[in-house]
């Protein structure tokens, strides 16, 4: 019981002060941020900040990969919500448009697209982008190429590419003076060059 008790705690802990750092940092933004907030916000000492997490910069680390893991979800539930989650580009327009969506979120603005590249750098964060987007673009990819609207080439080199494409659109929205007609303007640019990827079936 006790075993179990302290683990209870060390969850509780854990929970607060992700839910402190991600109202914080999205926010403020990372640099306006101390870890005495944090601590403040989540009620907890700075020695559980460290123990858990290490630093502020840990903390980031922990709830970027949290937002990214909901955003994901958030566009895979929006795929399969679809009538026809097979037809390849509404699947693609669906995602598609709620990733431009979440992009203007002032949320993801700060904590994934403004401060993201800068505190764990550009390469890490690229990284992390694959982690939890490249599974769905790649598995759309092999049902599309299975069902012969797509070539068939590298599923896996493509998805890196069309994820790429996809990313950098959500910057431009997320740094857009107008938010809603860049995410317009991307998503027609995107979709035109998705659509050019698609090969009519053969009656």
């Amino acid at each position: 019981m006790p075993r179990r008790s302290q683990e209870d705690r060390s969850r509780t802990t854990r929970a607060n002060l992700e839910r402190a750092g991600r109202r914080l940092f999205g926010e403020r933004g990372y640099s306006a941020v101390s870890a005495e907030d944090i601590v403040a916000e989540a009620g907890v000492t700075r020695g559980a900040l460290h123990h858990h997490y290490g630093d502020k910069r840990g903390l980031f680390i922990t709830v970027l990969e949290q937002l990214e893991a909901d955003n994901t979800a958030e566009v895979g539930a929006a795929v399969a919500a679809l009538p026809d989650p097979g037809d390849t580009l509404a699947a693609m327009a669906t995602g598609l448009n709620t990733f431009l969506a979440i992009s203007r979120r002032p949320e993801t603005v700060r904590i994934a697209m403004s401060d993201g590249p800068a505190v764990i750098g550009w390469q890490a964060w690229r990284e992390m982008e694959s982690r939890h987007g490249l599974g769905l673009i790649t598995t759309q990819l092999e049902q599309a190429v299975q069902a012969g609207l797509v070539p068939a080439l590298p599923v896996r080199t493509l998805a890196q590419l069309i994820l790429a494409a996809i990313t950098e659109a959500g910057m431009i929205v997320a740094h857009a003076e107008d938010s809603e007609a860049a995410a317009e303007e991307t998503a027609h640019c995107v979709l035109a060059m998705l659509s050019s990827l698609l090969t009519p079936p053969t009656g």
